[in-house]
């Protein structure tokens, strides 16, 4: 009596070459193909009157005993009713649905600033933006499919660089949490976001206020501007200009690299740098003394370029050109054993950033009122309040300061206080 199923044996699934059909029986059946000879397992089952075929995979990819446990499951479908054609193909459009929908962290930051890419202030900031998450976050969430992230992961990411680099992980937090709700809200994750910092991360890290004191950019000492400055004003090269430049304007690397012809009026000895280059997106302007409007009349005109400051092919200055004239200020000090142009308070060379806070120094000393010299700082003076009502920017009270600043700058320390509280 032939046997209901398992009428295959291991031997004779190896052999058999003949194109056709062989029942194991259970409707189980080994397909030989009649186009190449290959061979695939394939269960047939009877449903509502109907009689269909369904491929379940080549003999190489499971064996005799595999293909008969598949069968004997799917014959179980069959017998609650329903067609497993049907419901592979269903089971197979959600994971297709699913996989629409599931993306990894680093995709998430690529659609994250592709959406967001206008809201940055420049290039220099979206690639700041962009590269503290590649250097911390990535190495442990990149691969990490979005959905999936949770708390720890968030912590690992955090926890090495908290304490020792504690403004960069409280940024790198912030933007952790920007591409979660992003995620969140474009569908491919649910529940809270796990950067979140208030009631959150903040129960579990320390404040970065109780870990870390601000880390300020090194400045100059008063007492060494004069011959610092000096020594600048002998160099040539239009990134010597420019840090000049920045050092009579007490303004920003950023806003004097990317200084165009178009923003000064010569004649009213006035820059005035539109919102949108600006780090508080407000319009500033800068009153021009005699030695920068000197040192402006003096550069070439680079045609084709609107730059102030061009680099040797046209474009913008690089955002390390100027520090480096002052490293190389620094390093013709040390190469004649001196100290040289250093922070008086941490020891480390000056920056051209710090020459900022020089600025301030020399103001707070001079006597110059607070408001005053952030106003010329281009900082945030005063409540939201205060700013409406507040319409001067003390534009030529400004212009006598900056006087009194470029004579500070060249060592006339004695003359320029009395000048510049006779002005105002």
């Amino acid at each position: 009596m032939a046997r209901g199923i398992h009428r295959l044996s291991a031997a004779e699934v190896r052999t058999k070459t003949e194109p056709g059909h062989y029942s194991d029986g259970g409707g189980l059946y080994l397909q030989v193909s009649r186009f190449d000879s290959t061979k695939s397992w394939v269960f047939k089952f009877t449903l509502n009157g109907r009689t269909r075929g369904m491929g379940i995979g080549p003999i190489h990819t499971l064996s005799l005993a595999e293909a008969r446990a598949k069968a004997a499951d799917l014959r179980k479908v069959v017998a609650e009713g329903k067609d497993p054609i049907e419901e592979r193909n269903a089971a197979r459009l959600k994971a297709a649905i699913d996989a629409a929908k599931t993306i990894t962290f680093n995709d998430a930051i690529d659609k994250y600033l592709a959406k967001k890419d206008g809201e940055f202030r420049n290039e220099k900031h979206r690639k700041q933006w962009r590269s503290t998450l590649d250097t911390y976050a990535a190495p442990v969430l990149g691969k990490m499919n979005i959905a999936h992230i949770a708390m720890p992961d968030v912590l690992r990411v955090l926890e090495p660089i908290w304490a020792e680099k504690t403004e960069t992980a409280s940024r790198l937090r912030g933007r952790v949490e920007a591409v979660l709700s992003w995620a969140t809200v474009a569908g491919f994750r649910t529940g809270d976001n796990p950067a979140r910092w208030a009631g959150n991360l903040k129960e579990l890290l320390p404040k970065p206020s109780a870990v870390a004191a601000k880390d300020n950019q090194p400045a100059l000492s008063l007492s060494d501007l004069p011959g610092w400055f000096a020594g600048l004003r002998k160099r040539e090269g239009m990134s010597a200009r420019a840090l000049e430049f920045l050092t009579l304007c007490a303004s920003r690397s950023g806003e004097v690299r990317g200084a165009t012809w178009d923003e000064f009026d010569m004649e009213a000895g006035l820059w005035t740098i539109p919102a949108n280059r600006m780090k508080a997106k407000r319009e500033h302007r800068i009153p021009l003394t005699p030695d920068a409007l000197a040192l402006l009349k003096a550069l070439p005109r680079v045609e084709g370029s609107p730059y102030v400051f061009p680099a040797a092919r046209g474009g913008a200055l690089s955002d390390m050109s100027l520090s480096a004239v002052m490293r190389r200020m620094q390093e013709a000090e040390t190469a004649q054993e001196r100290k040289g142009w250093v922070d008086p308070r941490s020891g480390r060379p000056a920056v051209p950033h710090g020459l900022r806070s020089t600025f301030r120094d020399w103001a707070a000393e001079t006597g110059v009122a607070r408001d005053m010299a952030e106003i010329a700082l281009a900082h945030t003076v005063g409540s939201e309040v205060e700013r409406a009502y507040r319409r001067s920017d003390m534009l030529e009270r400004r212009r006598a300061l900056m006087v009194a600043w470029g004579a500070a700058c060249r060592g006339e320390r004695s003359n320029n206080v009395i000048a510049f509280r006779e002005a105002v």
